[in-house]
């Protein structure tokens, strides 16, 4: 299949681009140039330095390309997601959305941006989403900035509202690995909220599941959760981590009491994902890239 990946040089994109690549998928990245990765030979890459963010223009060479398939890593919101609907509906088959939790209510009251109690039931894909929109608007220093239009549940919507483009949407969980999160702060800066749970994914396994619902005919117009099949509590984790040295968050303002916890069952009944790495397995991996 021809698959261009829009993005392709960060953290999870480069072991989509390799874990396509290893599927004798023909790959394009298409990519600004402003994170250096090394790519496995075989990868045409498609530089454009003058593109910004949200991306709203491609190149010729990208369509030169005549993409199957695209995986969009980058998009942020509405403008950006329109953009590459309407740029590949006609000419490839299925458009492929890299999400997040954060468009569930549940986020919205942990933040408490979102007003409502507390519920604790496991987020499914069919979880009620944010009513308040722009989650990160109170923390941008201009318009222009990511944080100011930045809105997942957008970009979804446009993903998914094209006829002439199936569109699948994977929702990722908090992903770590080396190169992100590897001294897993998100759990060790959180120890005093013992009961607390927040679905984590290692980045080799993420990239898995893109991977697995961007080809597999069954994934068009669907919406995945992807993470661990069981979330445990910070303190479940820390009973079989290593202990650390990073100090307890103990000025954090978010409602400790609402978990972040995905139902992941839908992509391992309907698509049969399976872990490709045991994530305990993830976790010291992490932690001993990071001592090495």
């Amino acid at each position: 299949m021809r698959v261009l990946v829009i993005g392709g040089t960060g953290f999870i994109g480069v072991h989509i681009v390799r874990q396509l690549l290893g599927q004798d998928h023909l790959v394009t990245v298409y990519h600004r140039g402003q994170t250096h990765a090394i790519l496995p030979e075989g990868v045409r890459q498609i530089i454009d330095p003058g593109c910004l963010m949200p991306i709203q223009k491609f190149p010729t060479e990208v369509f030169d390309f005549r993409p199957e398939l695209v995986i969009h890593t980058m998009a942020m919101g509405a403008v950006d997601a329109q953009a590459v609907v309407r740029a590949f509906a006609g000419r490839a088959a299925r458009l492929v959305l890299l999400s997040s939790g954060d468009v569930y209510r549940a986020y919205g009251r942990f933040t408490k941006i979102e007003p409502g109690p507390i519920d604790n039931a496991l987020l499914s894909e069919n979880a009620p989403l944010r009513t308040v929109l722009f989650p990160y608007r109170a923390q941008a220093s201009s318009p222009e900035a990511l944080q100011y239009w930045y809105e997942k549940i957008l970009a979804e919507r446009a993903v998914l509202s094209d006829p002439d483009l199936a569109g699948t949407v994977l929702r990722l969980p908090k992903v770590y690995g080396p190169g992100s999160n590897e001294d897993l702060a998100t759990i060790y800066r959180n120890r005093n909220h013992p009961d607390w749970r927040w679905t984590h994914g290692f980045v080799e396994n993420v990239a898995a599941s893109v991977v697995l619902a961007a080809v597999h005919p069954s994934a068009a117009g669907r919406v995945y959760n992807v993470g661990e099949a069981y979330t445990p509590t910070i303190a479940e984790r820390l009973a079989w981590l290593p202990p650390s040295t990073i100090e307890p968050d103990l000025n954090s303002q978010f409602d400790f009491r609402q978990n972040i916890a995905y139902d992941t069952r839908r992509i391992r009944t309907e698509l049969g994902y399976r872990e490709i790495v045991p994530e305990g397995e993830g976790f010291l991996r992490t932690l001993g890239a990071r001592h090495n």
